[in-house]
């Protein structure tokens, strides 16, 4: 039966019902990871090159990048139940059509599938979370669903590596099929049907223009990483892009409701925590993509060692959030920002001295201390970025950000890619798969990554307080 979003809160089974939503986001965050560390398994199956395979990842977290603005409005207006149902419903189909696949283009489209349905997951979830629990239980009941970001991350490059070796690669999107139909079943018994009384009118016009920014600008740099388009068709994307983000801002100024509101950069720390969280996901979306070709392309590892040798960077993420928040209330944003962006991009440069002469332990420990700043930096650049959002600006911020961080990590895949194509054609190195070309792909990644600690120097100075766990977005 729907529920009025503004009914009583409190579901009947609260426990059961943070059970299917964590679930589910799990599900979502192990795709977001699991398939890194199989693509070389996947490209010698399907006879591609590896470092053809980024359209695997990248068409998954674009899908998601565009999706996830409409997510709010379709709750809304369908109810919170069915739409999380519909998610687990075409992200469980998806899967099984990526198992099924036997060419790459297949695969890329059900990949896009499956983001359509992950993209719906989070954001719905904490929808439910938010309008089902009363205040002084949200706290604890958003914390319990953010467990999944922490596992999700930590497991899912070591899992692919193990199901690539004992059975085959098809097995890492299988996992999901029996889970998801169990979240089937059980959200729609279980998982309340909010809906909003007025849901109001969603803005088509803005949603496409967004889309297309998105899709043109990401196409063009994936045309980059040799695909074989024409230059002349690259530039007409990046321009095509440029010209619906524009669209987008001047359609938004007149509009009386656009999908994202221009007054939400009217805040200084929302509006440059916004681009810097653009910006330096670039360099640590890259990373997820192009360490496990490192290690198994490069270095000649198992894909269930290199699989192993990412735990160290989750372990570390994870022990790394405790210091955050009192390391950025005594020093402040700003100053924590520079130079914690400066030194993740030193890091990311760093993994140009690995060699296959370099100690086990001194990897692991270079492994370990990307995943600490890396994790601080998303905690410090989250929390930034949402601190001075004010109530009627929650939704809309929250999902622009969102959409920001898929955006980021579709985007730093996309350039990694770009980068190892035309520093293998420099070193003439067709396959792209000699140290020297990851070397210098760790070191322009690092580069960039640097640069835009220029965005966080624009932040006020001054210590401010942190926000509480329950206006901080996850990790991804």
């Amino acid at each position: 039966m729907p529920t009025p979003a503004d009914a009583p809160r409190g579901p009947a089974n609260p426990r059961l019902v943070l059970w299917i939503i964590a679930i589910g986001m799990f599900m979502q965050l192990l795709d977001s990871t699991i398939v890194n560390t199989a693509l070389p398994a996947m490209a010698r199956s399907l006879g591609e090159q590896p470092l053809r395979m980024q359209a695997v990842v990248v068409s998954y977290a674009l899908t998601m990048a565009v999706v996830i603005p409409a997510t709010g409005w379709l709750a809304d207006r369908f109810g919170t139940q069915r739409i999380f149902s519909l998610a687990i419903a075409l992200f469980t189909a998806g899967s099984i059509a990526c198992a099924a696949s036997a060419t790459l283009n297949q695969l890329i489209a059900a990949r896009v599938l499956q983001g359509v349905g992950g993209a719906m997951l989070m954001p719905v979830g904490r929808l439910v979370v938010l309008r089902a629990f009363p205040k002084e239980q949200f706290l604890e009941a958003i914390s319990f669903v953010a467990i999944p970001a922490l596992v999700g991350p930590l497991i899912g490059p070591t899992l692919g590596g193990w199901l690539v070796e004992v059975a085959s690669w098809h097995w890492i999107f299988l996992i999901n099929v029996p889970v998801g139909l169990i979240g089937i079943m059980a959200s729609q018994r279980y998982i309340p049907n909010f809906l909003a009384a007025k849901p109001g009118r969603f803005d088509l016009a803005g949603y496409l223009l967004l889309a297309v920014a998105m899709v043109a600008t990401s196409l063009a740099l994936d045309g980059l990483s040799g695909l074989g388009w024409a230059h002349t068709l690259l530039v007409l994307l990046m321009v095509l892009g440029l010209a619906a983000l524009a669209a987008y801002w001047l359609h938004a100024l007149r509009s009386p409701a656009p999908i994202f509101s221009p007054a939400l950069f009217t805040m200084q720390s929302y509006r440059v925590g916004l681009l810097g969280n653009l910006f330096a996901r670039i360099g640590s979306g890259a990373m997820p993509y192009l360490l496990p070709l490192l290690l198994q392309l490069a270095l000649g590892y198992s894909p269930a060692q290199a699989g192993m040798l990412m735990l160290p960077v989750a372990i570390a993420g994870m022990l790394s959030k405790r210091a955050a928040t009192g390391i950025i209330t005594q020093w402040g944003y700003q100053p924590v920002l520079v130079s914690n962006t400066l030194l993740l991009g030193a890091m990311i440069a760093s993994f140009a001295l690995m060699g296959p002469d370099q100690p086990l332990w001194a990897r692991i420990v270079q492994l370990a201390l990307f995943g600490a700043i890396n994790s601080f930096q998303f905690t410090a650049m989250n929390a930034v970025t949402l601190k001075d959002l004010a109530p009627q600006q929650a939704a809309s911020g929250n999902s622009l950000f969102s959409m920001v961080q898929m955006l980021g990590m579709s985007l730093g895949v996309t350039c990694a890619a770009a980068l190892l194509v035309a520093f293998s054609n420099w070193f003439s190195d067709g396959g792209g798969h000699g140290l020297p070309v990851f070397r210098a792909a760790f070191v322009a990644i690092g580069v960039m990554t640097m640069g835009s600690a220029a965005i966080f120097w624009q932040l006020e100075q001054g210590r401010h307080a942190v926000p509480t766990r329950s206006h901080a977005v996850d990790d991804v």
